[in-house]
């Protein structure tokens, strides 16, 4: 009669976890799981003449083989990777000077407002930096190749650094006060107490900090649509996976949309952010884990 309840009460236990969690899973595989097959599907059909035909892996054949779509290919993602190295590098080293107001703001006030702040013409960077005797260093930065996708991702950063800010320092903050007080009867203090205490107890909040940053970074577009259009100029030069899918998809001024070859990118965005998640849940993640335990 016991095991019979102990069975019942599982039984019950399970049933009230699967009606919580039906909300969450439903609305998650209505927008996400099955526009993802939806999108796989999409990418192995191609359309000639309304005419729709299953090409298998052909649409990706020609994203790296054909000339017509590889140099932009190759030419958006190797600007994503360095997008994503900006992010990094000021994020390691600037986080405790941020400020948060930046994050709450839209994507199209603080493309524009930079656009503005830079311009050569009407901008108020030029007066700004002449007041400290800088005005050598200013150039116009959004409209030169060579300049104009790092000057994004800097802005990018000034604009999201307030959550990893807010994520490392609830970190310290959790560190308890007897690990740092035991470190100081050892001898370490200061910036050896940082390296050899502190740094490795907030590495799991750094390493959730490096994922969302990839994962967003190469979902990038608002930014670069708000400042630089579809085309991401000048030249392409701001052009990352997110501007190439949106023309490749719908098509902009002469260029038209294909859906098929928009689906194939999606696709390979998504192994690219698939492929960076799996190192780091295996390759990063689990290894902490063991040293913890």
């Amino acid at each position: 009669m016991q095991t019979q309840t102990t069975s019942h009460r599982q039984r019950k236990t399970r049933w009230h976890i699967a009606i919580f969690l039906a909300p969450a899973v439903l609305v998650y595989s209505t927008f996400m799981i099955f526009p993802l097959f939806g999108t796989l599907q999409l990418s192995l059909y191609t359309t000639f003449e309304q005419q729709t035909s299953f090409v298998g892996f052909g649409n990706f054949k020609t994203l790296f083989g054909d000339p017509r779509w590889s140099g932009a290919f190759w030419n958006a993602l190797v600007n994503n990777v360095w997008f994503f190295i900006i992010h990094m590098l000021v994020l390691r080293g600037f986080y405790r000077s941020a400020i948060f107001v930046p994050t709450v703001m839209s994507f199209v006030i603080v493309g524009f407002a930079w656009k503005l702040i830079l311009s050569p013409l009407w901008g108020i960077a030029p007066d700004m930096l002449d007041a400290v005797g800088l005005k050598f260093l200013f150039a116009p930065y959004l409209g030169k190749e060579e300049y104009a996708l790092t000057t994004l991702a800097l802005i990018s950063v000034w604009q999201y650094v307030g959550i990893p800010m807010m994520l490392i320092y609830a970190a310290l903050l959790s560190i308890p006060q007897e690990v740092i007080e035991a470190g100081e009867v050892d001898g370490v203090t200061g910036m050896s107490a940082f390296w050899k205490i502190k740094l490795p107890l907030i590495l799991p909040a750094i390493g959730i900090i490096s994922i969302l940053t990839f994962v967003g970074n190469f979902n990038a577009f608002d930014l670069i649509y708000a400042a630089q259009g579809a085309l991401a100029g000048p030249n392409y030069a701001t052009d990352i996976l997110g501007t190439f899918l949106y023309r490749t998809f719908f098509g902009f001024q002469m260029q038209l949309g294909d859906p098929n070859m928009g689906a194939a990118v999606a696709m390979i965005m998504f192994l690219i952010i698939l492929t960076g998640v799996c190192i780091y849940l295996f390759g990063i993640q689990m290894r902490m884990t063991r040293y913890q335990l």
